[in-house]
């Protein structure tokens, strides 16, 4: 476990070749061998909670695990992208059919217990199973049907360059007459399956006139050596035998052949034709699980961005822009389109002539209705509806995200943990026009997603209420939540952001005036700096235009809130929160003042409670220019 940080790949077996020289372990090495990328190889017994979490980015192979504890497959199931090799039965406590029924008396019923259970799930969590022969895949798909959906592979035993040189050069000699006519070779056993005493047998009925010789207990080139001198092998598994590496090796050294049908991979295609085609298909092997491997680690995931549009042009949004930014890193991006009444649907239609992976859809929406603020998560749950890639990024019109989040973007897609359907991003929210970031809002939002049937957006179970005449409101949430399609309860998700991070935010929202205030803001801007250089950023850009938003909170925001959360739309005091009197008597030149103050003292201010002037809020600004260029245009028209 030398290299377990550096590496790509890691191997997982009980034991490898540096200490026993089994078939399986022969086979393991030589895939190790060839690999494109740095293995790193773990004994089953090594692996803990603490090292899946070290390896979570990796790709994993699992060999034979027998020595790893068993209660870790369902963690590792949920978290690691990882690959099967099967050289036997693992769901057996024999590893063996055969041998079960001659311990226990009766056929392996091994499934329905816990073993078998936990194996096969471990099995069916995989990304690729490779089989030893047919005859195990159709035993394991008999036994655990489900098994017949995962992506598989008869990989079959795998031999090294090296070795099969070593062999071809021992045929050779042997054409030249090395071998003994009267002898027959019965490879020594250490386990009553192997049926020596049956492989004896059978040569003594077959040929009476020929020797049967136990050999065994020798170095690997040295047994290859001795059984080159014989005449043929006999092996009579009691039991199946998924792809016996001495039968393969006998063949290849020119021996006759005594087998039985446990000796699985007999009847394969493959084993059939003259050496040098076997030779050759040994050979592919190792192309055939290298493909595999490389073709899931350099894998392109696919990505559907999608958003909703309603009067966005009337609203001043930079909507292109974001648009845009998502057809940058998205296989396509889904608009959904609620029936503006301004010009946004012929934009977006001409837009879409450019880019043609850009998909514009409407539907049209009654906004007059009385509860209309449902409209914004239905709109979104139906763009989510029309996502055909593997993964999905949802975005506000008034949101970007920078060009060169495109390969951080793949990145987490590619290695995010398999339990995980949803993941929370860093955001930039801006404050006014001087690159102000916002302290005063939470700095992450679910943006990606994994692209699940089951996934919706809906006012989750929690805050679902009903008012006199059955309409559904919501009694908190903002209805755009990601839940279950069927129950409305919360899907799951990751963050970066920490709760240690929450209590630093909350110190800076409430603590202005602690001697220690800078030393804290400064570290808190440095943590959100080094997490957009890691993560992908969405850019927010709502509050960039206080003056705009002002005007958006009198004509549509307000009466959207007492829509969604079932308050009565009356133009009074309490309803207005920036002026604390109707906006009926709220001036032009008020609302201008007001942005000022807001734009050049201020960081930021939830509108859930009324605006007082003396209350100033703080923020934070990054190191850098934070605007991508293409947004640039539009914010140059805000900055005159």
């Amino acid at each position: 476990m030398e290299n377990f940080d550096t590496s790509n790949v890691v191997f997982v077996a009980d034991l490898f070749l540096e200490e026993y020289g089994g078939g399986a372990e022969r086979t393991t090495e030589a895939l190790f061998e060839t690999s494109p990328y740095e293995v790193c190889k773990v004994k089953s017994s090594q692996v803990s909670q603490e090292l899946i979490k070290k390896g979570i980015q990796k790709t994993w192979v699992f060999f034979n695990f027998r020595g790893m504890d068993h209660s870790l497959i369902p963690h590792i199931v949920g978290n690691l992208h990882y690959f099967i090799v099967e050289y036997d039965y693992k769901f057996c406590q024999y590893r063996s059919l055969g041998l079960h029924l001659k311990e226990t008396g009766k056929n392996c019923d091994c499934s329905d217990v816990n073993l078998g259970k936990i194996v096969s799930a471990f099995y069916h969590g995989s990304e690729h199973i490779f089989w030893m022969s047919k005859k195990q895949a159709e035993i394991y798909h008999k036994t655990f049907p489900f098994l017949k959906d995962n992506k598989q592979t008869v990989l079959s035993s795998v031999f090294s360059i090296e070795d099969l040189d070593y062999i071809s050069n021992l045929f050779n000699k042997r054409e030249e007459g090395g071998f003994d006519k009267n002898k027959w070779a019965v490879i020594d056993g250490n386990s009553w399956i192997k049926g020596v005493d049956e492989s004896i047998e059978s040569v003594n009925e077959r040929f009476p006139e020929s020797i049967a010789e136990v050999i065994g207990g020798l170095p690997y080139y040295d047994l290859l050596d001795k059984l080159s001198k014989y005449r043929g092998l006999s092996f009579q598994p009691l039991g199946a035998d998924t792809c016996p590496r001495t039968v393969i090796e006998a063949k290849l050294l020119g021996l006759e052949l005594l087998l039985n049908i446990n000796v699985q991979h007999l009847s394969e295609e493959w084993f059939s034709k003259d050496r040098e085609e076997i030779e050759d298909y040994l050979l592919s092997r190792h192309e055939v699980f290298w493909s595999e491997i490389k073709n899931f680690v350099e894998r392109e995931v696919s990505i559907s961005g999608y958003t909703t549009t309603y009067n966005v042009i009337e609203n001043d949004y930079p909507w292109k822009e974001s648009i845009k930014s998502m057809l940058y890193f998205c296989d396509e991006v889904i608009v959904l389109d609620g029936g503006s009444s301004d010009d946004t649907f012929k934009e977006l239609l001409l837009l879409q002539k450019d880019y043609p992976n850009l998909i514009v859809k409407q539907f049209k929406r009654d906004w007059s209705d009385e509860r209309f603020a449902l409209f914004d998560f239905q709109q979104k749950a139906m763009a989510r509806s029309l996502c055909t890639s593997e993964f999905c990024w949802q975005m506000d019109v008034d949101e970007i995200v920078h060009k060169k989040d495109k390969e951080k973007i793949k990145l987490v897609c590619k290695t995010l943990p398999k339990s995980v359907d949803v993941v929370c991003l860093p955001v930039i929210d801006f404050w006014g026009k001087d690159d102000k970031v916002r302290l005063d809002v939470h700095p992450w939002k679910w943006r990606l997603s994994r692209n699940k049937s089951y996934i919706t957006h809906d006012i989750p179970a929690q805050h679902r209420r009903y008012d006199t005449n059955g309409n559904l409101f919501s009694a908190g949430s903002d209805g755009c939540d990601y839940v279950h399609f069927d129950n409305y309860q919360l899907i799951p998700n990751v963050n970066f952001y920490t709760q240690d991070q929450e209590e630093i935010r909350q110190f800076l929202l409430n603590n202005r005036d602690d001697e220690r205030y800078e030393e804290i803001l400064n570290s808190y801007r440095n943590f959100m700096i080094a997490v957009t250089k890691e993560l992908p950023t969405v850019y927010h850009y709502s509050w960039f235009d206080i003056k705009r938003k002002i005007y958006n909170y009198r004509d549509f925001w307000s009466k959207f809130h007492a829509s969604l959360y079932n308050k009565e739309v009356v133009d009074n005091a309490e309803n207005n929160k920036f002026f604390n009197k109707p906006w009926s008597e709220v001036s032009e030149d008020e609302i201008n003042k007001t942005a000022k103050i807001l734009n050049d003292e201020f960081g930021g201010w939830i509108f859930h409670k009324h605006l007082n002037l003396e209350e100033k809020t703080h923020w934070y600004k990054l190191s850098d220019d934070p605007h991508p260029d293409f947004i640039k245009t539009w914010l140059e028209r805000r900055l005159v």
